[in-house]
């Protein structure tokens, strides 16, 4: 099955809040990108932003230039929905984050809770950081997070690479500074808990 089908299944056989990841607030994702200190006005993308509240939250903040992407139309259709007139002001971009065109030099904000773990192979992640600094305004700044070293080692079926906050760093390479990280753990909606590392980058200039 290929990663869109894995997906478009998933957000058309569950709930949105039936699934491990699901946050009725994305609150660390907003705590970070607030402390990236951006004008209301800055580009954000959230990259596999699925059916994710996190632009309800942006949205109520004032942030009035926000792009979702993810690989189901299935999960970004929930999202429309939800959002109802608010959605007008969102762009909605169907496609994998590895490989869909993306404007170059124009995000001051790259997030990503949903895809990176996913990538295993190390020609997937090369692919993805080449995106990233496409994409990327010169000074642009990258709130990423992954499963920790102690979380879970399979999603939705599916197995991951989980990080330390020094792992990303090396990953994403030394035009980038790690400017934050923290740990989160996340509770799940059947009582689990899972942990999670989160990270704010700025791209060196």
């Amino acid at each position: 099955m290929t990663r869109e089908a894995h997906w478009q299944n998933v957000y058309t056989t569950k709930a949105p809040d039936a699934v491990s990841w699901f946050q009725p607030r994305a609150a660390l994702s907003l705590r970070f990108i607030a402390e990236a200190g951006l004008p209301p006005a800055a580009p954000i993308i959230d990259v596999g932003a699925g059916a994710s509240r996190l632009v309800d939250g942006l949205l109520a903040l004032g942030h009035q230039d926000l792009t979702l992407l993810d690989v189901s139309d299935a999960a970004l259709a929930v999202t429309r929905a939800r959002l109802g007139p608010q959605a007008a002001g969102v762009t909605f971009l169907s496609g994998d984050a590895t490989t869909v065109p993306l404007p170059a030099a124009r995000y001051a904000l790259w997030h990503d809770r949903a895809v990176f773990h996913f990538l295993t192979e190390a020609a997937e992640r090369a692919a993805y950081l080449a995106q990233l600094r496409r994409a990327l305004t010169a000074d642009g700044q990258v709130v990423i997070a992954t499963f920790a070293e102690d979380g879970p080692e399979k999603c939705s079926g599916l197995p991951v690479r989980r990080y330390r906050a020094t792992e990303l760093a090396a990953e994403l390479g030394a035009d980038f500074e790690l400017c934050a990280h923290d740990r989160e753990q996340h509770a799940t909606p059947f009582g689990t808990t899972q942990s999670f590392t989160y990270c704010r980058f700025r791209r060196r200039a």
